[in-house]
């Protein structure tokens, strides 16, 4: 996975790395053929996204050690799946993003006016 490209055709920016984030947990919000949920939005995290995402079945403020996932806050940068930044869009919950660590990808689901809206 190297040099994906973002929402401006260059290759995708880290995303965080503490915590690890990525479909591939390699910081990137890169994607793949076996990446079904399309984790390439950068986005960072706040309160009300995160109860959100609670509310619609996607706990990520819950830590699972088993999974080495130490749950999320507020401030956290997290590579989204592309439908649910939407979703969050349309229910006026979606986090800011950073579009130079948003995958290119992420156009098929959003439209980049709502993306750069929302750019950190």
């Amino acid at each position: 996975m190297q040099n994906q490209p973002n929402v401006f055709g260059e290759p995708v920016t880290t995303c965080c790395t503490s915590p690890m984030t990525g479909w591939y947990r390699n910081g990137c919000c890169e994607t793949g053929g076996d990446d079904h949920g399309v984790h390439t939005v950068c986005a960072v995290m706040t309160d009300e996204f995160l109860e959100f995402s609670k509310s619609m079945g996607n706990d990520l403020s819950t830590p699972m050690p088993q999974y080495n996932f130490p749950g999320l806050k507020a401030g956290d940068k997290w590579c989204l799946c592309a439908m649910r930044w939407q979703e969050a869009l349309d229910h006026g919950k979606a986090p800011r993003i950073d579009l130079s660590a948003t995958h290119m990808r992420t156009l098929e689901f959003v439209d980049f006016d709502d993306l750069k809206r929302f750019a950190v």
